[in-house]
């Protein structure tokens, strides 16, 4: 280790900017090194800021979910301040995106709904449901129409993601025998 005794103000001045651009350094290196891990979606959500509706889209996207960007709509809701049994248990639904209303209570919120065309058939709609507190995300769900099921997005995704599972050794199943004689044989 080396010590080093500035004694004239000029040179104390570099120096400090020397430790100062030494820290900056290792700070970008460290950046760069952990760019690609991976972030939590509560942290994605918390630094995510809605201001159109193709941030609404990228929003869902990143659950799994494609929305018809057409029908978007925004409403202005309120958070109630006291909360019951049931709106206690929609806050746990929300909580399945990274969220919760807790802190904005008797506060007004935007309410973007979009249309989930994967998820409805025309009879049921499945909407997908962006709560936003000045451009960030404070709860998100599906909702569908017109029974008013309430369904966390979490839950969805892993529904879907096991129809899917389900579906394909079907598909595979049914798909035509290979005809072997349109491919040449040595």
């Amino acid at each position: 280790m080396f010590l080093f005794t500035v004694t004239k103000p000029r040179l104390r001045q570099a120096g400090a900017l020397a430790l100062c651009a030494a820290c900056l350094a290792g700070t970008v290196t460290a950046a760069v090194h952990f760019a690609g891990a991976a972030v939590p979606t509560a942290a994605a959500a918390e630094t995510t800021v809605i201001e159109t509706t193709q941030d609404i889209a990228a929003y869902f996207t990143g659950y799994g979910f494609e929305v018809d960007l057409s029908t978007a709509a925004v409403d202005q809701v309120k958070v109630p301040k006291r909360w019951d049994d049931s709106f206690a248990a929609f806050d746990q639904v929300v909580g399945e995106s990274g969220l919760s209303l807790t802190d904005y209570k008797g506060k007004t919120v935007e309410k973007w709904t979009a249309l989930c065309p994967a998820l409805s058939d025309g009879q049921d709609d499945t909407y997908c449901v962006l709560l936003v507190y000045k451009t960030k995300p404070v709860g998100a769900y599906l909702l569908g129409k017109p029974s008013g099921t309430v369904t966390g997005l979490v839950t969805a995704a892993k529904a879907g993601a096991e129809t899917a599972a389900a579906e394909a050794p079907a598909a595979e199943t049914a798909a035509e025998p290979l005809d072997e004689s349109v491919f040449p044989t040595e």
